[in-house]
């Protein structure tokens, strides 16, 4: 734990009781402060008071009395309307922060000097967090990940100047940060996401870029126009800025050029690391995340050796096209988390020869935005509730069949991929759906999925066990 020690003798109050919240809580008690805290789930205040947490509605605290009001991220902010705690605290001017604030004050009293990498972006930045920890761990480097992966960020082990914190941030996170200061800060991309939260894409990307701009060096990939613009802007505006590329050639910074990754210098190029051979990073999408990784572990002062050996060390993140096993020609990769149309494109763009189990609870819009990635699909077997409109949606480009569940599509699927002598043919679970029709979760459709192609006679499992 971190005790926050910013707020020692202070009175504060928090708002929201789930694990972070409470998290938060005892870090905020163990550097002494007097926290009053409150949630609207009369379940988890019960929890917060079990462990020693004064509790207590806030509409009739004394906000004069507070020193600063901490919010858990899952809770409104602006949109769609201020929570009433908000309110409240925005009444008796009472400052609003979350945890990773908190963080960042605590990393700045104790230990400056310790690295801090932070990492955002629509999407990706699970796997980059995770890829950039696992190179600085193999690399020997006292390394402590979390924030929105993982552990809560005042979980960690307290700030040491020889410390490496990798942490995700989400934007409900950053908005709640006004003084992020990473060593390296990582904005991968901007997409149009939870603006049910935010209102617009413009107040979403300046968010985003907040993130950015507090950096000592920020590391952005301006493979799509906002965060061009984001890096143009603060490059115009003094800062240290790296440029990365999953796509493009750069004059200066990082890209992609197929499976190597390169750095660009005044035009001259040179390879700093390659993926080529490494399943747990296939696709452009990976390109751009161990793009970031690599740019970020060099500013920390990592040797290109140490990268590459990370890189090729790097077992993937469990239901992100993570391989589980693999017999003879035919390799099963567990793509679970992908719970929407967009989100299976970069597991489809990785194969050339896939038997696709698709299907669950539909989202709007189907799997119609895929069409391009219907070639690389020899057959697909359908799950769940969207099985008929995939089907329609499939017609005469895609063969399929109805399998109903997820355990006869694995078996289905093995059988056909075993009699395909193109090469390489891939049982890949990318459903394009939520999971709820038939499992609690993503997470519990991955694992019967992982179940049941490692139970398959002859499938030798990859990674180890979860």
């Amino acid at each position: 734990m971190i005790p926050a020690a910013s707020f020692s003798g202070k009175r504060v109050s928090l708002f929201g009781l789930g694990g972070s919240g409470i998290a938060t809580a005892r870090a905020l008690i163990e550097g002494g402060a007097d926290v009053l805290a409150w949630d609207d789930n009369p379940d988890s205040v019960a929890k917060a008071g079990a462990v020693g947490i004064a509790t207590a509605d806030l509409r009739g605290a004394d906000w004069a009395r507070f020193s600063a009001f901490v919010l858990s991220p899952g809770v409104p902010l602006t949109h769609p309307k201020p929570h009433w705690t908000v309110e409240l605290a925005r009444g008796s001017g009472v400052e609003i922060i979350g945890d990773i604030e908190l963080f960042c004050r605590e990393r700045t009293a104790r230990a400056p000097a310790a690295a801090f990498i932070a990492i955002t972006g629509t999407n990706g930045k699970s796997t980059t967090t995770a890829l950039t920890a696992h190179i600085l761990k193999s690399a020997g480097r006292d390394t402590q990940m979390g924030g929105n992966i993982g552990r809560a960020v005042m979980t960690l082990d307290p700030p040491q100047p020889e410390r490496h914190y990798v942490v995700e941030c989400s934007s409900y996170q950053i908005d709640l940060a006004p003084s992020i200061n990473p060593t390296a800060g990582i904005l991968l991309n901007l997409t149009p996401d939870h603006l049910d939260r935010h209102g617009t894409m413009q107040h979403y990307a300046s968010i985003k870029e907040r993130l950015v701009a507090g950096s000592e060096t920020a590391i952005i990939g301006v493979d799509d126009s906002w965060c061009a613009q984001i890096a143009d802007r603060l490059e115009r505006a003094g800062r240290q800025i790296i440029r990365i590329s999953k796509r493009l050639p750069l004059t200066d910074g990082y890209f992609a050029e197929g499976t190597n990754l390169m750095e660009a210098v005044h035009g001259r190029y040179s390879r700093v690391a390659f993926l080529e051979g490494i399943g747990s990073l296939r696709g452009q999408h990976n390109a751009q995340n161990a793009l970031a990784a690599a740019a970020a572990c060099l500013k920390v002062g990592l040797e290109l050796g140490e990268i590459q050996s990370g890189l090729e060390s790097f077992p993937g993140l469990a239901h992100r096209m993570e391989q589980v096993g693999r017999k003879g020609h035919v390799l099963f990769v567990n793509d679970s988390k992908a719970t929407n149309a967009d989100a299976a494109a970069p597991a489809l763009s990785s194969f050339a020869r896939i038997y696709w189990i698709a299907g669950g609870l539909p989202k709007e819009g189907g799997i119609e935005p895929l069409r391009g990635f219907f070639p690389r699909i020899a057959k697909a077997y359908l799950i769940g509730e969207a099985a008929p409109a995939f089907s329609a949606t499939l017609g005469e480009a895609v063969p399929y069949e109805i399998s109903g569940t997820l355990a006869a599509a694995v078996e289905h699927a093995a059988r056909d991929a075993a009699k395909d002598s193109s090469g390489e043919a891939v049982v890949l679970l990318s459903p394009a759906c939520a999971s709820f029709d038939q499992f609690k979760n993503f997470e519990v459709r991955g694992e019967v999925f992982r179940q049941a192609a490692t139970a398959i006679d002859g499938v030798k499992p990859i990674g180890g066990t979860r």
